[in-house]
């Protein structure tokens, strides 16, 4: 390894030892202790990095959910029937989320707790990603054919929070999160499907 591959490396470990505290023990219950020893660095390290805890999760989940948006945006065949995209699109996040439950769910339980102002524009850009993203997949010439409109801001928002609710409910009670896939496509069919 070379010196300027350190850094990087370094800051990887860091984020991959923070969501093993997070599969362990939780967020709230991880200190930056925690985080190096699992890391295997120092405390220096960490705050050549980072901040605080806080923003080492921010770091983090950033990363987490733009793979989710990359890999719901790839499950959908856009030239499928409004329906079987709307369950693709549905299939693709729960997949993702089924890569590493905890993680999913540190975002949706953790981030609101936090009054670091790094956490919260990250909540609401995090957010817009994917009400960017729905309004995408629902903007298409063939979607419009067939009667549906380019979805609306408020719409997705309250589409993707009662969706982020059943993912956290799902995982804190430990039950299949595929399991709340016919109720989210249904709701994401009322909610955006034609008029």
């Amino acid at each position: 390894m070379t010196t300027t591959d350190a850094p990087a490396d370094h800051r990887r470990r860091l984020l991959d030892g923070l969501a093993a505290c997070i599969r362990a023990q939780g967020f709230p219950d991880t200190t930056v202790a925690d985080i190096v020893r699992a890391a295997r660095t120092s405390r220096r390290t960490f705050y050549a990095h980072f901040a605080d805890r806080q923003e080492c999760l921010v770091t983090l989940l950033h990363e987490t959910n733009q793979r989710a948006v990359v890999a719901i945006a790839a499950a959908v065949d856009q030239q499928a029937p409004w329906d079987d995209q709307a369950r693709q699109a549905i299939e693709g996040w729960i997949a993702s989320v089924q890569t590493d439950p905890p993680i999913t769910l540190s975002w949706i339980r953790d981030i609101p707790a936090l009054s670091h102002e790094h956490a919260r524009r990250f909540q609401r850009e995090t957010m817009q990603d994917f009400v960017e993203l729905i309004r995408q997949l629902t903007d298409t010439p063939h979607l419009r054919a067939l009667g549906v409109r380019p979805a609306s801001e408020q719409m997705v928002t309250i589409l993707i929070g009662g969706l982020r609710e059943l993912i956290a409910t799902a995982v804190e009670d430990g039950t299949d999160v595929a399991e709340i896939v016919p109720a989210a496509a249904e709701a994401t069919r009322l909610l955006l499907g034609p008029r």
